[in-house]
């Protein structure tokens, strides 16, 4: 019997790669158009529900996160969905190491505490909760992702933008491999409790590893330069954007990674794409020899 995905935020990084991880994998996907639909009558007869409803530039998390979690899970509870919800590392402030589902949620940012509070009211909800939580976004579509925020920026003038301690690890998930994950803890639900906090591992490199995979990649030589920290804390009082990337330096700057202990245990055939696949599909076609323009399958849909 074909299953049913209800995806939220269809347009955005996580929705885009997810609808096409489930329709790659059989499943009916049903997109949500929050101008025009109601989130639990479009979730009426879906088997799950992926939250990939993010607001823009960070704008007004203290107001929009809470909203869209409310109406998630009502929807979830009247439909009985399971809830895929795309978790990040801001719950655990500053603790440098490995990080996984053991990890003491200590957020030392606002933005942290508003994702610690969003995932407690999916557990006191009582609607199965999938938190599939994951490190910095990699988006081959170049989605708004980190790379395109600072990192890789100036590329194509050879230039890699660390934000902190050049040799400090970041966690990275390529987006379509978090996708592919979802779909297959979708598969397996019925094994989960109710509320799963499950670390998505991906990769994991500092900013040398990170320009001596592009220097190969591309057979070009890059240079580390220091992201202009000071520029977005002039422009903190005007811009929101800016002012929301300064709160979050702090990542930048400790070196951590995320624990693969339950995620192997869980998913034990999955396989990551080879990092020098994600810096292909990652980079600006002109500055990759062997690039070819990966789109979705599936039509961007305005949501």
């Amino acid at each position: 019997m074909t299953q049913t995905v209800l995806i939220l935020g269809g347009s955005g990084k996580i929705g885009t790669h997810a609808a096409e991880a489930f329709w790659n994998a059989g499943w009916t996907v049903r997109q949500f158009n929050r101008k025009t639909d109601d989130m639990t009558l479009a979730a009426m007869g879906c088997d799950v529900i992926v939250n990939g409803l993010n607001p823009a530039n960070y704008a007004n998390w203290a107001k929009n996160i809470p909203a869209i979690t409310n109406q998630v899970i009502a929807a979830a509870k009247a439909s009985g969905a399971t809830v895929i919800v795309p978790g990040n590392i801001y719950n655990f402030g500053n603790q440098p190491g490995e990080l996984n589902e053991h990890t003491p949620h200590t957020p030392n940012t606002r933005k942290g505490q508003i994702r610690v509070d969003m995932e407690q009211a999916y557990a006191k909800a009582g609607v199965q909760t999938i938190v599939l939580r994951a490190g910095n976004f990699i988006d081959p579509l170049h989605n708004d992702d980190v790379m395109s925020l600072f990192i890789l920026r100036d590329a194509k003038r050879g230039k890699i933008a660390y934000g902190g301690t050049p040799d400090a690890r970041q966690a990275y998930a390529y987006v379509p491999d978090w996708a592919r994950a979802a779909v297959m803890l979708a598969e397996k639900r019925g094994e989960l409790t109710r509320f799963e906090d499950i670390p998505f591992p991906g990769h994991c490199f500092d900013w040398h590893a990170l320009k001596a995979q592009l220097d190969q990649s591309t057979g070009k030589t890059f240079r580390l330069v220091a992201f202009p920290w000071w520029l977005m804390r002039a422009l903190s009082p005007f811009m929101e954007m800016a002012r929301e990337l300064v709160e979050m330096r702090y990542l930048y700057e400790m070196d951590h990674w995320i624990g693969a202990e339950k995620f192997a245990r869980l998913l034990p055939d999955f396989r990551p794409t080879p990092m020098a696949e994600v810096m292909e599909a990652r980079l600006p076609a002109d500055i990759h020899p062997n690039k070819a323009m990966r789109t979705s399958g599936l039509p961007i849909v305005a949501d």
